[in-house]
């Protein structure tokens, strides 16, 4: 994995975070109007699992996750990233959504490069 600064860390464990909160507050809300969860449970567990390889690649915290997850998770987080970059496009230079549109591309890659470094070895 490349080198990351500290700060660089902590803007992708608080985009991951608040990702899974938006997402887990929307799962709720689609569960109650009884709406099909298939897609975001994906997307759910994806980003769970994003968020634990950071740990492990950053702060040596073991995951329990096999390569089957990995390789299904990369995938899924892989493929989010051309609509953030859609996204990232349409936004207002310098707004708040941009940032956190931008912050949110490069937790995904790094997450992406961590699942990639662990399945390789």
């Amino acid at each position: 994995m490349e080198n990351v600064s500290t700060e660089v860390k902590m803007e992708s464990f608080q985009a991951f975070q608040s990702t899974i909160r938006k997402s887990e507050n929307a799962l709720a809300n689609m569960s109650q109007k009884g709406s099909n969860t298939t897609l975001l449970d994906k997307r759910l567990n994806a980003l769970y699992i994003g968020l634990a390889m950071l740990e492990t690649a950053w702060n040596l915290k073991p995951h329990h996750y096999t390569e089957e997850d990995l390789t299904e998770a990369r995938n899924v987080l892989a493929g989010l990233l051309p609509l953030l970059d859609n996204m990232y496009d349409k936004s207002k230079t310098g707004s708040p959504q941009k940032t956190l549109i931008e912050r949110r591309i490069k937790a995904f890659e790094l997450a992406v490069q961590a699942m990639d470094d662990v399945v390789e070895k």
